[in-house]
């Protein structure tokens, strides 16, 4: 089990999938700059394309979504997806190569299987596809043979399952009712349409939850033999999202459960033969993403861990963040406004931030720390900062020598308040954050 410092955990950090984070994000930076950014890339590129939309609103998702009830605002929001596609991919002209393209949302399956294929065959038309790696994140409960059937088409061979847990009881807590079978029947569509790397994610610290239910979870997860499972630490803020009221807070666990949970999960799944990947993922050792943690290749954007080496991310769809080396801009995030700045044939990148020098050598090393458990944070860094982590040093949770900060094994569960040491962006963290466990 790891060592419990609560004080340690005390104060909500961010989840850094990216920095400077979302929260540093303002309007400086915009349509223009993704113009600019976009005409100068070369090389490897993937694409993220995102979908706001659910047939059900999940109480506990803190995504950028909306009830996929209006057929029509669907499919106006479907035409200017499909017209951004046609005004990104040439200002790319053919100076790249897509390796990655990635389905995500909401719930990419509240479109109907003919609209999805729609939308793969513009990105076909429009980007210099290379051979690329198709994923998607499905809700298993609007999981039809239909889109069995597009996935084979396709040639998607990787998904997500948004599970959370198998136990009815917490499923009704979270507003998520999605019986065993139900995961069992998109578990078998999947792999029989090609999908060969299939994750579940779950989730802890839901309301009445204690170990028994997650190890329960955990268990059915490895004998339906998920490749990888993601592990999240429930985040309440119903101040910041209105869904969230329904969930009784009053029924949470506590800091040391929630703890116990995480840290007890973990030896679970280490145990069951899953490599560890960073702090909240687990692979099966012959999975891509096992295999660049083992070899030191693991990388960390928007959508979590990932092997993914390209150095841009073009994100695609309201609220979806483009990453360049020294800018990170996001489309306007409401549905309506998007389709309006499309309308007008115009990109829709209204915010972000600038990179600057000092940015990209600190999120060098948040990233580091993340996915490798280290990083060069140079001497002089290193002089400075001492006191800060002497708390982590002095417990035995990190090592600082010759100015390499190393995260050692009981450290795990602390990496991302070590990280934040490095974000001198972090303000009013209590409220715009969440839990590090």
């Amino acid at each position: 089990m790891w060592p419990y410092h609560p004080e340690l955990l005390a104060r909500p950090v961010p989840r850094y999938t990216s920095f400077p984070t979302a929260a540093e994000f303002g309007p400086g930076v915009g349509s223009d700059d993704l113009d600019e950014a976009l005409r100068q890339t070369v090389g490897d590129v993937s694409l993220y394309v995102h979908i706001p939309y659910c047939e059900q609103i999940c109480w506990y998702c803190g995504c950028n979504t909306g009830a996929a009830n209006k057929r029509q605002r669907l499919a106006s929001y479907l035409d200017a997806l499909t017209h951004e596609i046609a005004l990104v991919g040439p200002r790319l002209d053919g100076r790249i190569k897509v390796r990655r393209i990635a389905f995500g949302g909401g719930s990419p399956n509240a479109i109907s299987p003919t609209d999805f294929v729609r939308l793969v065959d513009a990105l076909t038309v429009h980007f210099s596809l290379e051979d690329p790696v198709w994923s998607i994140e499905l809700d298993p409960r609007t999981l039809t043979q239909a889109w069995g059937d597009v996935i084979r088409f396709v040639g998607i061979t990787r998904a997500s399952l948004g599970v959370q847990t198998f136990e009815p009881v917490l499923q009704e807590a979270i507003g998520r009712v999605q019986p065993e079978d139900m995961i069992i029947r998109a578990t078998d569509m999947l792999r029989s349409a090609g999908v060969d790397s299939l994750n579940y994610d779950f989730m802890y610290g839901l309301p009445g939850q204690d170990w028994g239910m997650l190890e329960h979870s955990l268990t059915r997860a490895c004998e339906l033999g998920a490749d990888r499972i993601a592990l999240f630490g429930y985040a309440h803020v119903p101040h910041m999202l209105p869904r969230q009221r329904r969930i009784d807070g009053s029924a949470l666990p506590g800091q040391d459960e929630r703890f116990a949970m995480a840290a007890r999960g973990y030896d679970f799944l280490t145990a069951q033969g899953y490599v560890p990947v960073g702090f909240d993922h687990f692979a099966k050792p012959g999975d891509t993403l096992a295999q660049a943690t083992v070899a030191g290749k693991l990388h960390r954007n928007f959508q979590g861990f990932t092997e993914d080496p390209a150095p841009v991310l073009v994100g695609l769809g309201a609220s979806a963040i483009s990453c360049f080396p020294d800018r990170i801009i996001q489309n306007e995030k409401n549905a309506g406004r998007y389709r309006m700045l499309l309308s007008q044939d115009r990109l829709s990148g209204v915010g972000g931030i600038r990179r600057s020098a000092e940015d990209q050598a600190l999120g060098a090393i948040i990233n580091g720390l993340l996915c490798q458990g280290r990083a060069q944070i140079g001497t002089a860094r290193a002089v400075a900062m001492r006191e800060d982590l002497a708390p982590f040093l002095e417990r035995g949770l990190a090592e600082l020598e010759a100015g390499v900060l190393t995260i050692l094994p009981g450290g795990l569960p602390y990496v991302r308040t070590m990280a934040a040491l490095f974000d001198p962006y972090r303000q009013d963290s209590a409220r715009r954050f969440s839990s590090a466990v």
